[in-house]
């Protein structure tokens, strides 16, 4: 990767922890068909690194708000969804993992977009979470089934309960795929030496978070995922 290209994808990463940590969702939307365009291979390993600290941070800063109950049954469902989601991952090309990765971000765009109310009970967070648990493990897509699940919460409920279930799905998705051999020295590097655009985004958001006009911004999101999404798939 040349140098420029290397600020690019941190600039690109920045901002995506900033929208992440100021809306709840985000950052696997905007930065999943990019690291698709860069290098499939960095799918979802990559991504998955640079979520963990990013949702540790979001998760404690506004931890007296998370939905520990809500948690615990998406967690549930996400174990088991993990296994299906490298099943997934193991059967797919590089080019299929891209057009996958594009289709994913496409539907759970659009389905934020337009999906009726969402309410968290017990049934709905354990269906959320083996969904989340496929598609996460798979391609690092996982954001907006839970956003779905809460976009009718306050926005502390929302955000420190999506990052509360990602950081942990996000370890148990890491755990599985270093078991199964699917972590490379590549890929744990890319992941290295994006982490401080990570950390700058987030910081960034926690001077906005409780003042930004979340619903627009993610409407922006969810719609420069569509496109970049739709772009992945036609990449050729």
């Amino acid at each position: 990767m040349s140098f420029f290209a290397f600020v690019g994808l941190s600039l690109l990463v920045g901002v995506s922890a900033f929208v992440q940590g100021a809306v709840g969702i985000g950052f696997a939307l905007i930065m999943a068909p990019v690291f698709g365009f860069v290098d499939a291979s960095y799918l979802p390993v990559t991504l998955l690194i640079l979520m963990l600290p990013l949702n540790f941070l979001v998760a404690w800063r506004e931890r007296g708000a998370i939905d520990r109950r809500g948690t615990g049954w998406i967690t549930f469902g996400r174990f088991f969804g993990t296994f299906l989601g490298m099943a997934v991952l193991i059967a797919l090309s590089v080019r299929q993992l891209e057009i996958a990765v594009g289709l994913l971000t496409i539907l759970a765009a659009v389905a934020a977009l337009f999906a009726p109310p969402f309410t968290p009970s017990p049934p709905a967070s354990l269906g959320v979470g083996l969904f989340t648990g496929v598609t996460e493990t798979a391609t690092g897509i996982g954001g907006p089934p839970l956003a779905l699940l809460y976009q009718h919460a306050p926005g502390p409920v929302l955000r420190s309960t999506v990052a509360a279930c990602f950081l942990i799905g996000e370890v148990i998705s890491l755990v599985i795929l270093m078991i199964v051999g699917r972590i490379g020295q590549d890929q744990v590097l890319a992941a290295l030496y994006l982490i401080p655009a990570v950390l700058i985004g987030s910081a960034l958001s926690r001077s906005v978070h409780a003042h930004i006009n979340g619903p627009a911004l993610r409407l922006a999101v969810l719609i420069f995922s569509i496109v970049s999404g739709a772009a992945l798939i036609l990449k050729g």
